[in-house]
């Protein structure tokens, strides 16, 4: 029988489903779906002319998610793709992906950033520096677990997980 959910981690789902949504609602009410907001967001943060791959890193989207979005981006005039070499492509705005841009990614990074600076800068800190112990927890936790198949059979699961950008 497995355990029940503490009240401490209720509380955290709580949360971050509460900030999803958040963030759900102000893709609608700027007119994006999560995707292409993630995808706007992502070439924000990561500067434009980044690699696809670096796109899918930075949203956390599946390939065939991002690539679903990118074709619908593609088709409106905002953004547009480049090859970059044989396996690889750059991801690049339009003129009218940047004003796109001023008015949805970059009005979510700037209410971001409002929160962040009128908070003390060690609570800041503190915040990051425990959500990345979580995560890093979090990550080692289900490197550990044995899949169900290698479960059920006595083996060893085989490594599995989210390729980082360092390796």
């Amino acid at each position: 029988m497995p355990k029940r959910i503490s009240k401490e981690m209720k509380r955290y789902n709580y949360l971050v489903g509460e900030i999803d949504a958040v963030y759900h609602e102000a893709s609608l009410k700027l007119g994006l779906s999560d995707s292409a907001m993630k995808i706007l967001y992502a070439l924000c943060d990561a500067g434009e002319g980044c690699l696809l791959q670096e796109v899918c890193f930075y949203t956390g989207l599946s390939k065939q998610t991002i690539n679903s979005a990118l074709r619908k981006l593609e088709e409106e005039g905002i953004l547009y793709l480049e090859p970059y070499n044989a396996k690889s492509k750059k991801v690049f705005l339009t003129e009218k992906g940047r004003k796109l841009t001023e008015k949805t990614a970059y009005r979510i990074i700037q209410a971001e950033n409002e929160i962040f600076e009128s908070w003390k800068k060690e609570d800041v800190e503190q915040y990051l520096d425990l959500t990345e112990n979580y995560l890093l927890s979090l990550k080692r936790k289900v490197q550990d677990m044995k899949s169900v198949e290698a479960e059920n059979s006595g083996m060893e699961g085989p490594e599995t997980g989210r390729q980082t950008q360092n390796g």
